[in-house]
């Protein structure tokens, strides 16, 4: 794999366009917690305790729009809304048993 740096157009990167969509504090977890399978806003704001409703909001929104997530709205009293990972979200899963490998390592060694 040649690696090119793109030092004319640096926006031209695949890393570029890749952290764009799934870069942040937050994505990463998000994506994380949905590749184990459709969760409901409450699950996702519940096992990500330090995010805020509106963050965690606009975060899904964002992967949504990138085609990385999907949301589908039940039509019920209290609403019930389900998010779960794209076919290109899904391509995404051996990344994040990566870098979830990755992260114990760390730990492991104490770097935490």
């Amino acid at each position: 794999m040649k690696k090119e740096w793109h030092t004319e157009n640096p926006m031209a990167c695949p890393m570029v366009l890749v952290i764009n969509r799934i870069g942040g504090k937050w994505k990463p977890i998000i994506l994380h917690m949905l590749s184990s399978g459709t969760m409901r806003f409450g699950e996702l704001r519940k096992n990500i305790p330090p995010i805020s409703q509106k963050m965690l909001t606009q975060q899904l929104r964002e992967l949504e729009a990138d085609g990385i997530v999907s949301r589908k709205v039940y039509a019920e009293v209290p609403p019930k809304v389900e998010y779960a990972l794209t076919s290109l979200g899904t391509t995404l899963k051996p990344l994040l048993q990566d870098l979830y490998a990755w992260g114990e390592q760390l730990q492991e060694q104490g770097l935490t």
